[in-house]
């Protein structure tokens, strides 16, 4: 039976939104594009850095900022006492000492790529990422290991779901390559068909199909202005000897019975190219003879030669997202990370997409699927 679009629930961007890249930048004729100048007197800088987190697996973010030359440019930010003001400062005052007293501390882009005397890092703040593009690239050098951190943005692009990683933040790490890392941490929507028997993978992965919230200017083709819930599928490892463990965390925060329920997840990004190693029966002949000759040895061989698969691009995730603060007598108290009954599924249907009206009352009509998963213990199976 068809349900009326009514008393819908207004959409809110999750708080988690964020992701922490460590590694080498890697750092080429591609990284930094400087003083482009658009059609329109657009004039801008653009950082598309890669980092690096392990043998053929670099992970890109990247920044933009600019200004237009042909009429007035405003910056929008926040009080210094109180976030939720704000107000407009002229783009030419952006770096006056008084005015940037009086802006609040998340209104400043920081890299620290540069050391004092002592081999502590110099944090250099920007009210505008333009700025921040141009110091970038009088100091950033290739294979330096960064700590890069910064937002998850979403848009939809030719039916597709983009997730752009936008850098607020670059800093020097002094990580050791074991603890190199791309990570995530961000609040997802659930329903009920998030899960189900259908989505264990042969590979030992279980697909996770989630929606994030996020503002949206345009939505594909169509101009909105609003927040829009994208469709995201997630990975969440399935390991005989975690098997058990991972039981318990989907049947505690992944399966839901009604509504749409809020979680907030850690995970990583696995970028990169499938690759496998060549075993010494396919070793081509032209190689033999290099090792006939005395110039190679098997083992180098062996060493060198792998099997460059298709490009992945996944978001695993590990663990809910867990945070301890202070009770009213001062004891630890972990925060909650799981909201049941956030939403209605009807209050994450975009109006804008159901061009069909009803005759009597013109109020937008859609199904509502009431699909159940036909064996209630196919987690006992994984």
């Amino acid at each position: 039976m068809a349900k009326k679009v009514e008393d819908k629930a207004k959409l809110q961007k999750g708080k988690f939104h964020f992701f922490n890249i460590v590694g080498k930048a890697k750092v080429n004729d591609n990284t930094l594009k400087l003083n482009t100048v658009s059609e329109s007197g657009y004039k801008y800088n653009r950082l598309n850095l890669g980092v690096e987190i392990a043998p053929g697996s670099i992970i890109y973010s990247e920044a933009m900022g600019g200004y237009h030359t042909k009429k007035p440019n405003k910056i929008n930010v926040n009080e210094k006492n109180d976030f939720g003001a704000r107000f407009e400062i002229d783009f030419e005052d952006r770096n006056d000492e008084r005015v940037l007293e009086c802006l609040h501390e998340n209104n400043f882009i920081k890299i620290g790529l540069e050391t004092d005397k002592d081999g502590k890092t110099f944090i250099k703040k920007f009210v505008h990422m333009y700025d921040a593009i141009a110091y970038i690239n009088e100091h950033l050098e290739n294979d330096m290991i960064v700590n890069v951190k910064g937002d998850l943005v979403y848009s939809l692009y030719k039916d597709k779901v983009q997730v752009k990683k936008q850098i607020t933040s670059i800093y020097l790490s002094k990580q050791e390559p074991e603890n190199f890392r791309a990570t995530f941490t961000q609040s997802i929507l659930l329903d009920k068909d998030s899960i189900g028997k259908d989505r264990v993978k042969s590979d030992g992965e279980f697909d996770i199909f989630a929606k994030v919230i996020d503002y949206a200017k345009m939505y594909g083709d169509k101009e909105v202005k609003q927040n829009v819930p994208y469709s995201l599928n997630y990975v969440l490892p399935i390991t005989p000897e975690k098997a058990d463990s991972v039981k318990k965390f989907i049947d505690k925060c992944f399966k839901v019975k009604k509504d749409v329920t809020e979680l907030i997840v850690e995970g990583y990004f696995l970028e990169g190219n499938q690759t496998g190693v060549i075993t010494e029966d396919d070793i081509p002949e032209e190689m033999l003879d290099l090792i006939e000759m005395g110039i190679y040895t098997r083992e180098e061989i062996l060493g060198k030669l792998v099997i460059k698969g298709e490009r992945v691009s996944k978001m695993i995730i590990t663990k809910p997202f867990v945070r301890i603060d202070k009770s009213k007598d001062d004891k630890p108290v972990m925060l909650p990370y799981l909201f049941e009954g956030k939403y209605k599924e009807s209050d994450l249907l975009l109006d804008f997409l159901f061009e069909k009206e009803d005759e009597d009352d013109g109020v937008a009509q859609f199904d509502v699927e009431t699909k159940t998963d036909d064996d209630d213990n196919w987690l006992d199976n994984l």
